[in-house]
């Protein structure tokens, strides 16, 4: 299984070059999950790293039959076009691909975020925001998660 965690605050140089953190990187299965990643415009405008093998599951998970055939269409059409193969130089470091980038808005300083199968590149400002207008939410959601698991433990007692 796969449960990528953390943030972790970067800087993107003057090639288009973010590095993706060891402490992300050691959390990936490589003969599980590949050894290269997919860079693919996300939900909400988000830009995300996917470990290849990962990745591969989702495209073919939305096909003929899965949903309506012109949504299967675009689909198909646009994950596979704003989706690129990408691996990582020597150093740890990602090329990102300049139009992807400029559609995702990201600027120089960015926050990657483990998101459980992905990481997404988020602008620092933008990160920040999110946590701001969703912490209420996150805090009660791990209480009644929390509660959940102690439920379950105590049932089984």
């Amino acid at each position: 299984m796969l449960l990528l965690t953390g943030e972790y605050q970067h800087v993107v140089d003057s090639k288009s070059r973010v590095l993706i953190s060891t402490k992300l990187r050691s959390q990936i299965d490589v003969d599980e999950h590949g050894s290269n990643f997919y860079l693919v415009l996300g939900a909400n405008g988000i830009l995300c790293l996917y470990p290849e093998k990962y990745f591969e599951q989702i495209a073919l998970a939305v096909g003929p039959g899965a949903t309506a055939p012109d949504e299967a269409v675009a689909f198909e059409r646009i994950s596979f076009a704003l989706a690129s193969k990408v691996e990582l130089d020597g150093q740890g470091r990602l090329l990102l691909n300049e139009r992807l980038r400029k559609r995702a808005g990201l600027k120089d300083q960015i926050t990657l975020v483990g998101v459980r199968d992905h990481i997404e590149l988020w602008n620092n400002e933008s990160w920040e925001q999110y946590l701001t207008d969703h912490m209420a939410q996150y805090q009660k959601q791990m209480s009644q998660a929390r509660q959940v698991v102690l439920q379950k433990h105590n049932e089984e007692l």
